[in-house]
């Protein structure tokens, strides 16, 4: 097929940044360019203005709550429900199994188009958190597993990830796909380099660490302060960056004053300009992501992408791909084994960076090859239906 519409269904999108946001943002970037007619679905931000290329129909929403950070669609809305309908989409892309699949199912009926499902999140740990009752916890990972079962093929992200499909039920088929970055492969240029080091007043042997992502706790979060305590206690010089925003940012800043760490940490808060955000990991010596959480860790192609190795949990599913010491760091979830890796790592400089060259040359995953992976078994798909 030469073009077809395709809609991306999903519970976030810019404004708010998470990873999956961006994978909804950069599939519609990329599918449009690929001329397919491109519809993302997703709820609606007060005075939020969209303007991008392709469409983007936002429905009714209520908060979530501040914890959580989200709002939560309401996707029984008649005049969104006509709206698509009226779209006569090809085939349906779904990025969230709750709001977004209740959409779906309600809007695809005579003729019913395909639906890919991609399980993003380790849905089952939220459930777990966030719902009080264990027989609220049992109706909600029936309704999760309902909507993974609705679609016709469904998508992981990683093939480590299957094992969280499978933790909620999962019996069918699924294929692995991965995700890419946004980032063009090489680092910024120097001069931006050099003037961020210069607005921290970080000097040529300092090493710096880099954390980026949601600021909460289940990111492993307090893995990594405690491991920097541990550093700066061995006399290590160093200085970290936590850039990201969320609920539990201002006890992580407590944290890490508790713990000596005000002078060697900074919490950026978000930053949306993605040079800007390049020029960190550039600058950076070390990526430190040990999330068991994520079942990707877009964030560490972002850092391969700027020949930036990362410090990852081995068998999560962030480290997929990853051999220690080669391209990469593997620890446990432990805080003397990670700044035991840690001062092991950085006490060659040459070979660090070297891994981060490696980093780049085997980790790293363009979003258009790696939506053009995705358009080419949409056709196949779109054939077989």
């Amino acid at each position: 097929m030469n073009t077809f519409s395709v809609g991306l269904f999903n519970d976030s999108f810019p404004p708010l940044i998470d990873g999956v946001s961006q994978t909804v943002k950069n599939y519609a970037t990329h599918l449009h360019a690929m001329n397919c007619a491109v519809t993302v679905v997703t709820p609606s931000y007060h005075g939020v203005k969209d303007n991008y290329p392709f469409d983007v129909l936002r429905y009714p929403s209520v908060p979530a709550g501040e914890k959580v950070g989200y709002r939560v669609g309401v996707p029984f809305d008649p005049q969104t429900i006509v709206k698509l309908r009226s779209k006569k989409l090809d085939l349906m892309h779904v990025h969230s199994p709750f709001a977004s699949s209740v959409l779906v199912n309600a809007i695809n009926h005579r003729p019913r188009v395909p639906v890919v499902l991609t399980y993003h999140t380790r849905f089952d740990l939220d459930i777990q958190k966030r719902v009080p009752t264990a027989a609220m916890r049992k109706v909600a990972m029936a309704f999760l597993l309902d909507n993974v079962n609705s679609a016709d093929e469904v998508w992981v992200v990683t093939g480590a990830s299957e094992a969280f499909l499978r933790g909620i039920g999962y019996e069918g088929g699924c294929r692995v796909m991965e995700n890419g970055t946004d980032f063009a492969r090489g680092k910024a240029s120097s001069a931006a380099v050099t003037a961020l080091r210069e607005a921290y007043h970080i000097y040529e042997d300092r090493l710096v660490f880099l954390f980026v992502g949601r600021m909460m706790w289940y990111k492993n979060t307090r893995l990594i302060l405690d491991a920097l305590e541990i550093l700066r206690e061995n006399g290590m010089a160093f200085h970290a960056f936590f850039v990201g925003d969320g609920y539990d940012a201002p006890a992580m800043k407590t944290y890490a004053q508790q713990h000596g760490l005000q002078q060697a940490v900074t919490f950026t808060g978000p930053i949306h300009d993605r040079e800007e955000l390049r020029t960190y990991y550039s600058l950076s010596d070390l990526f430190l992501f040990p999330s068991t959480y994520d079942t990707c860790g877009i964030v560490v192609k972002e850092a391969a992408a700027c020949d930036c190795p990362s410090l990852l949990v081995q068998g999560s599913c962030a480290s997929e791909g990853v051999v220690h010491g080669q391209n990469g760091y593997l620890t446990t979830e432990d805080p003397a084994s990670c700044a035991a890796v840690l001062m092991a790592a950085c006490a060659d400089r040459a070979a660090l960076r070297a891994c981060g060259v490696r980093a780049g040359e085997t980790l790293y995953l363009s979003w258009k090859d790696a939506v053009g992976r995705a358009h080419a078994r949409y056709e196949q798909i779109l054939r077989q239906s």
